[in-house]
Order: structure tokens, then C-alpha cells, then sequence
């Protein structure tokens, strides 16, 4: 596995029980970060399958797995060019149940000695592929997928995020074949940033915590705990590099900054806790400034005012090359089958908004299932990345417009996905689910037209703002 394969994926996660949220709703949400910045990526609806007798070859590294006979409909978001596998990334599947996947995430030399990775094991192009179409629950996704890695293996180490309308799990595969997974308290939160963050696991707890088999064994024979008494993933498996302290902690630090004020962090402690309980709810917009955000008001933001070295000493969350920002909210689906809501951004998060979608449906727009090769504004990809680097090329002059611009997107989809839930309320079966993917092509239709009237301002605005500027002297 090279490292530029590795580096591919770097990616922020954040997860949130359904006690900590405002709307009693279990969320799960990553920024896809990959090494370039122009990584074209589309929002599909693959069908339910049955009767199907089909064998799976990843075009990456050649995993090859039987598929089963059957699985269920599933939404996704996979990269336009499948020449290295459909990395399809995120998805809520027909039972309402959340996949997110992946968070890269890198194991220590002393684990990887006695369990290497696995050439033609389970690598992120898979992960959503081989595992979305196949659960039942959240928990079931853990399990699910630790049989196969189990089974096959893994190419990589990676962190995966699965909901339901009750839970949240968190999964982190480091080596070859050892992995933990934690249930996130109800009432709390919690950040991955590219590190290995989960902490101390209790194997007397099965509800709330998942292991692979031999995993204590595994560290014992190998003397591989570094700790008395206590079995710290993060310290056995993990590392703690200058690397982590510039590139990966600060991205927790700057979320637990927002979401617990009152607590003091060094932005590059290697002792981060990975699950914390808000000092308030939080809501879909507190998420989304999140994964928009780029240490706004610090001397650290790279927009801001900060010395040279101090704009450039850590990474933030929203990068150029997010190849898509996505957030997956399950409500109550016992209650509603307009329950899920899948919520897309494309382009560079700071700048482009996150569009909603209810997942129980049988189709996307047009404009997020057709992708060029070249720029072409019928799609939301390109006209979401144009949007971007017109608003950043004059950043002081635009940015205020355009957080005014998804602002107003944001109340817009509020009111629209309330007016949804009410009128889904009286529906059920094929009925609903078509009704739901005329709602998806409304609301698609709706942002991408505020978007190109916004974008058709700006370029109006911006042609007056050319240094190519001459005024004759009234006196000559």
C-alpha cells in the first residue's frame, strides 16, 4: 500500500448521540478529504438486489467476495472515476441504518510488526460497498463487518461511522485483522481526526463495546500495553507523532473548543478525550459549522489574520480538496419513513452549502447523478466547486454574502423538510417513497437555481473588483 494511497482519505468525523442533539436525532458526518483538489464525486440510489449470484473484485488492490443473494436499497455518494474502486463513502440503506466509511487512521510500528496489513484485504473503495447493503442495525454493522475483516483481512487502517435511530458505533480497524468498535453515550459527541481515538475499552461491557477475537491475547503475548491495568487503544495501537500534534489533534481540539467552551486544551495534547458531552445540545447547524470551519476567530485560521506560521501550523477541518462533506441524520423511523435525511455538500464546505435529501427514495436528481469530465454547471459538483474558488478569489469581498446565502438556504430547508414531514405522515410504502424522491428533485432544483442567480451576483460584483483598473486624470 503506498503512502499516497494512504494519504488519499484524510479525513474529520463527528458523531453524535441521539441525547446531545436538539432534534432527538442520532447523527454521523465526515468530510471526504482527498489529495487533489478536484475529485469529482456523485450522489446515487443503488437498488435492492435478490437472486443475485455475483462475485465482487475491487479494481484497487483485487479483494475479491462473494456477494449475497440479496440486499437492500441504499443511497451513496461514489467517486465518478471507479477505475480504483466506487468508493462509495456514505449512505443510509432501505432499514434506515448509517454508514460512513472511511477515517483514515494510522497504527504504531510495534502492532503492524506482528499483524500487517493485508495486500488484498478490505480497503475504503469497499468498505460501503461490501458492508451498507447488508445490516440491520448500527451495531449489526460493526459485527458485519468484523467477520469480513476477520475473513479477508485489512489493506488499511480506517475508522467507520454507523446510526440508527438509537445508536451510534464508531469502528476502528488498525492492523491486519485487530479492531475495536465503542457505542457513543447517548449523550454525548465525539471528533476523529486521523488518529486512533478510541480509548479505553471494557470487555466486560459487550452493549457497548465490540472487539476482534484474540484481541487481548493478542497485546499480551506480544507485550505491546504500554499502561498498568487498563487497556487504552489509543496508547497500544495508536501513535503520537509530531505529525498527529499539527495535523490531526488541533481538528479536535478546534470542535471541543466550540462544543465545551468552559474547558482549557493544548490544540496539541496527545490526551484529547475522544467522547465528551456537550455543554449544550447541538444542532444540524452546529454540525455543519463544524465541518465548514478552518479555526475561525483563532490566530490559527489560514482566512484570518494570524501571522504567516501561525495560519499555516495546523490543518483544518474544511480543506480545498473535501471532495464531498456529507451528514447523516436518522430521526425516528418508527415514527416517520421520511426519517432519514442525507445531507450533501459538494465543493469546499466553507463556502457551499449542505443540501438535504430523505433517503427513502428510489432515484436522485439528475444534476448529482450526471457527472462530466470537464466543468459543466449542469452539475452540482462543478457548479458547487465554480461557487467556491469564485467566493474564496475575493474572499473580504464576498465571504459575508455568502454566508448570508446559505443562511437563507438553511431556513429554506427547514421549512421544507417540516412541511415534507408533515404530508409524509399520511403516507406509507411505494407511495411515500415516491413522493419522498419527488421532494429530493424539488429541493435539488430549488438550490441549485439560488445558487447560480448568487454565483451570476458575485461574478457581476467581482469584474468591478479587477487591479486591470484605470481612471483618466480629469486634468489631462
Amino acid at each position: 500500500m503506498t503512502t499516497d494511497r494512504l494519504e488519499l482519505s484524510a479525513c474529520t468525523s463527528i458523531m453524535v448521540g441521539k441525547d446531545a442533539s436538539m432534534d432527538g436525532a442520532t447523527y454521523i458526518s465526515r468530510n471526504e478529504d482527498r489529495l487533489v483538489a478536484i475529485h469529482p464525486k456523485k450522489f446515487f440510489v443503488q437498488p435492492a438486489v435478490s437472486g443475485r449470484k455475483e462475485t465482487y473484485v475491487s479494481p484497487f488492490n483485487k479483494l475479491t467476495v462473494p456477494l449475497p443473494e440479496s440486499g437492500y436499497r441504499y443511497t451513496s455518494t461514489p467517486n465518478a472515476d471507479q477505475s480504483e474502486g466506487p468508493n462509495e463513502e456514505d449512505g443510509f440503506n432501505e432499514l434506515n441504518v448509517g454508514e460512513s466509511a472511511t477515517e483514515s487512521v494510522y497504527a504504531n510500528e510495534r502492532v503492524l510488526a506482528f499483524d500487517p496489513f493485508v495486500e488484498n484485504g478490505f480497503a475504503e473503495d469497499s468498505l460501503t460497498t461490501l458492508v451498507l447493503p447488508f445490516i440491520k442495525s448500527a451495531k449489526d454493522g460493526v459485527r458485519y463487518l468484523g467477520e469480513l475483516i476477520k475473513k479477508y483481512g485489512s489493506a488499511e487502517g480506517n475508522g467507520i461511522q454507523f446510526n440508527d435511530k438509537d445508536s451510534v458505533w464508531y469502528m476502528e480497524i488498525v492492523t491486519g485483522h485487530q479492531w475495536v468498535a465503542v457505542r457513543i453515550p447517548d449523550d454525548c459527541y465525539a471528533v476523529a481526526a486521523n488518529q486512533i481515538a478510541i480509548e479505553d475499552i471494557d470487555f466486560n461491557d459487550p452493549d457497548n463495546y465490540m472487539w476482534a477475537d484474540g484481541i487481548q491475547e493478542f497485546v499480551e503475548d506480544h507485550n505491546l500495553n504500554p499502561d498498568n491495568g487498563r487497556f487504552d487503544f489509543r496508547h497500544i495501537f495508536g501513535t503520537d507523532t509530531e505529525k498527529d500534534h499539527h495535523y490531526n489533534t488541533p481538528r479536535v481540539w478546534y470542535a471541543q473548543k466550540c462544543w465545551n467552551p468552559s474547558i482549557e486544551q493544548d490544540p496539541e495534547s496527545p490526551e484529547l478525550p475522544f467522547i465528551r458531552k456537550p455543554e449544550h445540545k447541538l444542532s444540524i447547524e452546529d454540525i455543519q459549522y463544524i465541518l465548514k470551519s478552518h479555526y475561525n476567530e483563532t490566530k490559527y485560521d489560514p482566512l484570518g489574520n494570524g501571522t504567516d506560521h501561525e495560519k499555516r501550523v495546523y490543518r483544518s477541518i474544511s480543506l480545498s480538496r473535501t471532495a464531498n462533506s456529507h451528514i447523516l441524520q436518522m430521526r425516528d423511523s418508527d415514527k416517520s419513513g421520511a426519517a432519514g435525511v442525507e445531507w450533501i455538500n459538494f465543493g469546499v464546505p466553507t463556502f457551499c452549502p449542505h443540501v438535504p435529501f430523505f433517503t427513502n427514495a428510489n432515484d436522485t436528481d439528475e444534476s448529482y447523478r450526471e457527472l462530466t469530465e470537464k466543468m459543466d454547471m449542469k452539475s452540482a459538483y462543478w457548479m458547487y466547486e465554480a461557487l467556491a474558488m469564485v467566493v474564496e478569489s475575493h474572499y473580504n469581498e464576498f465571504i459575508e454574502q455568502d454566508t448570508d446565502y446559505q443562511k437563507a438556504l438553511s431556513e429554506w430547508a427547514r421549512r421544507k423538510i417540516e412541511e415534507v414531514d408533515q404530508k409524509a405522515l399520511t403516507m406509507s410504502g411505494e407511495k411515500l417513497t415516491a413522493y419522498l424522491t419527488e421532494q429530493n428533485h424539488e429541493i435539488a432544483t430549488h438550490y441549485n437555481e439560488e445558487t447560480k442567480k448568487f454565483m451570476a451576483d458575485l461574478v457581476t460584483q467581482g469584474c468591478e473588483l479587477s487591479s486591470l483598473v484605470f481612471k483618466m486624470d480629469p486634468n489631462l
